[in-house]
């Protein structure tokens, strides 16, 4: 599957549209065909690590000292479920679903993505 792979803080350029491997689902998490994700302020700050500096190290301790250790941003969502983790019960394949990662980030894809917990049905939101 493709996603847009954050290589090197900074600029725009950084980022590049690659191939990487499909997820599987764990136990407690489902997979999702995305169909829609977002692009935030967030995201590009995190990009171009545009916060003041006593934020930066902090960040780069966690987010990667050199190099992003995340390599794919994104944190909401849409799609559909395409496969569950044995011990998931509220959802089912099929499920249409809206959700947010939280600060897990990797969720700019072109197909699937895992989630443990942060997703709704999306016909509880109408």
């Amino acid at each position: 599957m493709k996603a847009m792979v954050w290589t090197k803080y900074g600029p725009p350029d950084g980022l590049q549209l690659q191939e990487v491997a499909k997820p599987a689902p764990k136990d407690h998490e489902v997979l999702i065909r995305i169909h829609a994700t977002t692009v935030t302020a967030a995201d590009c700050e995190l990009r171009s690590l545009n916060f003041p500096l006593a934020l930066r190290l902090p960040l780069r301790l966690y987010l990667g000292l050199i190099r992003p250790r995340n390599m794919i941003l994104g944190q909401e969502l849409a799609g559909e479920i395409e496969a569950v983790g044995k011990d998931v019960t509220h959802f089912r394949q099929g499920d249409q679903v809206c959700a947010w990662t939280g600060l897990g980030l990797g969720r700019m894809l072109s197909t699937n993505v895992c989630l443990k917990t942060g997703c709704w049905p999306s016909n509880r939101l109408r």
